[in-house]
């Protein structure tokens, strides 16, 4: 089986278990509790919630590997854990043990406590040839006592249909996954032409729309923000296209040096000596290599345009680490020089680098990924972008010198655990300085985030 796109949502039918709550289903699917509660009206107590009983929890459901249809949680791991235990219990049957072995490496006999595990739930964005009349579905898993009948009965579906979307799977078993037909957050069903799908006019609709409207909210509160200080000239700027003032202005690592005392674009090589980065760590390709379990897969949490982005421990402090492309040597200078430099509590912070054989940046690692993972509350976008314009204001304006970040996008303001934003990506930053009467720059950026003009 394979699969070309996923659907913008799923619904995880959560079977609740003695001792659960809200909080602690929203956390493991990343979600916000406002968020699982628009799915489900029943609930009048959100501190409440009654054993025994299902939610209806929303996410995404991806094209994983281009293989199939689902979605790949990050789980932390608690003292006697099992994979058993985290599919039966944290995840409600959602997922299965033979799931957890096959995406994780560590020994099912010895999880280590607090690792971070993937948790792999399957998904369906319905099927054209059966009906057009669902376009949200459920991942349910089959209870003890439940079988063909008494499922199309609670969700209010033919029995035939069930089936049809399910071909061969046997509901009378009473255990096992299948995927049924969901309610939106209005209670009704929606149809497949509505949701969003290839490249369907509605789905280029819906996301022009909620462009233009993120976009505009996110820059009306960045003005607001940006305005209330001083007014930067708009062209005291360096002179110079291809950022050589950048690196000339920084010292004592910028890349002539680099290149003079380490490997930095050749092939693994003995670790360089001599460069030193104000606060920022040197870490051997070792030490990182240790923390990602060799850069696996199954540690890679991200993908940029410069390279990939691993999990790991490293030192006992949770990392996000960044291995960078050879032809990315500017950016990777731009970026360790910027965050060595500057420290703020919306900007992510850099714990240090690596340029044994390759370019690595060593972040702290920020729970609830980047911008455009998370479905949000109203309260909760306002902050995440006062907290992002504030990141920004800094950089703009309260440093010395002065720095353009040059590539603001959802990818790019992290969310933590608090759901509190910090703005990352500084390989395009431009230094600048005030009082310059000129700029001149190359185009750089992401297309479809850059100003017009």
């Amino acid at each position: 089986m394979s699969c070309g796109n996923g659907c913008d949502m799923a619904i995880a039918s959560y079977h609740i278990w003695p001792g659960t709550n809200l909080t602690y289903i929203s956390h493991i699917f990343n979600v916000t509790v406002p968020d699982i509660l628009k799915y489900n009206p029943e609930i009048t107590n959100q501190d409440s919630i009654i054993s025994d009983t299902r939610i209806n929890v929303p996410f995404s459901c991806d094209c994983l590997n281009g293989d199939f249809l689902g979605h790949t949680f990050v789980y932390k791991t608690v003292f006697g854990d099992t994979y058993k235990r985290v599919a039966t219990m944290a995840f409600a049957n959602l997922t299965t043990e033979y799931w957890l072995k096959r995406v994780n490496n560590y020994d099912p006999t010895n999880i280590p406590d607090y690792a971070m595990i993937n948790v792999t739930v399957n998904c369906s964005c319905g099927d054209g040839h059966v009906s057009d009349d669902y376009g949200l579905f459920a991942t349910y898993p089959l209870l003890r006592g439940e079988n063909l009948s008494t499922v199309a009965v609670a969700l209010g579906v033919p029995v035939e249909l069930l089936e049809k979307f399910n071909p061969g799977l046997d509901f009378g078993s009473g255990s096992g996954i299948v995927f049924v037909p969901a309610r939106d957050a209005q209670g009704n069903f929606p149809p497949l032409n509505t949701r969003s799908r290839g490249l369907s006019r509605g789905a280029i609709a819906g996301i022009t729309v909620a462009a233009i409207v993120g976009a505009t909210f996110f820059a009306v509160c960045l003005n607001f923000v940006i305005y209330r200080s001083k007014k930067i000239e708009e062209e005291s700027f360096l002179q110079g296209s291809s950022d050589e003032h950048f690196n000339e202005n920084f010292r004592p690592t910028n890349l002539e040096k680099i290149t003079e005392t380490g490997p930095l674009f050749g092939v693994v090589s003995p670790r360089p000596t001599g460069i030193t980065v104000d606060k920022s760590v040197e870490f051997s390709y070792e030490e990182l290599a240790k923390a990602t379990n060799n850069f696996s897969m199954e540690n890679k949490i991200g993908q940029g345009g410069f390279g990939a982005v691993f999990y790991g421990v490293v030192k006992g402090e949770r990392t996000a680490i960044k291995k960078m492309d050879m032809q990315a040597s500017k950016e990777f200078l731009a970026e360790l020089k910027v965050l060595t430099h500057l420290h703020h509590l919306n900007l992510v912070r850099l714990i240090g680098y690596c340029v044994e054989g390759s370019l690595f940046l060593v972040y702290e690692y920020i729970e609830n990924g980047n911008l455009g993972w998370n479905p949000l509350s109203w309260s909760a976008r306002v902050q995440i972008a006062l907290d992002a314009a504030r990141g920004l204001e800094y950089i703009h304006e309260h440093t010395v010198p002065l720095y353009i970040h040059r590539d603001i996008k959802s990818a790019n303001i992290l969310i933590d655990k608090d759901f509190r934003a910090k703005v990352a990506d500084f390989g395009l930053t431009k230094l600048t300085e005030v009082g310059s009467t000129s700029f001149h720059t190359r185009l750089v950026g992401t297309f479809g985030y850059m100003p017009p003009e």
